[in-house]
């Protein structure tokens, strides 16, 4: 599975941007599907999961630090998933990158319950 992110930017504390990422696989709708981000310095961190199988389809999770403000959705028709996130704050700065398994996750998943990773796409919030 190749994914690819795209939607970063630099956008003002309180703004809102949209990220995408984007599918190749042909059986895409088999895959659970997550965002995580980096920021500099620090550790790569969970930020939305929404599950896109058979079991559990639609079941959404999401880190502490962004309920409220990022909805993750999907698109099967364009293999397809989106964060968008509002109400932003410099401390959602950060690559945020794209990832998906066929496998269940726990509600706060980690890094290694995902086997492909995306490329990566910068945001940027300035206070």
């Amino acid at each position: 599975v190749q994914l690819q992110a795209s939607g970063g930017g630099f956008v003002q504390a309180g703004g809102s941007l949209r990220l995408s990422c984007t599918a190749s696989a042909r059986t895409f709708s088999s895959y659970n599907m997550g965002w995580f981000r980096q920021a500099p310095g620090k550790g790569r961190e969970f930020v939305a999961h929404i599950n896109w199988g058979t079991w559990g389809g639609g079941i959404t999770y999401y880190a502490d630090s962004v309920k409220g403000r990022f909805t993750i959705s999907r698109d099967s028709a364009k293999n397809t998933v989106t964060l968008q996130m509002n109400s932003l704050k410099p401390e959602d700065t950060a690559v945020y990158y794209c990832a998906a398994t066929r496998r269940s996750v726990r509600s706060r998943p980690m890094e290694y319950e995902y086997d492909y990773w995306g490329q990566g796409t910068q945001v940027t919030v300035s206070s």
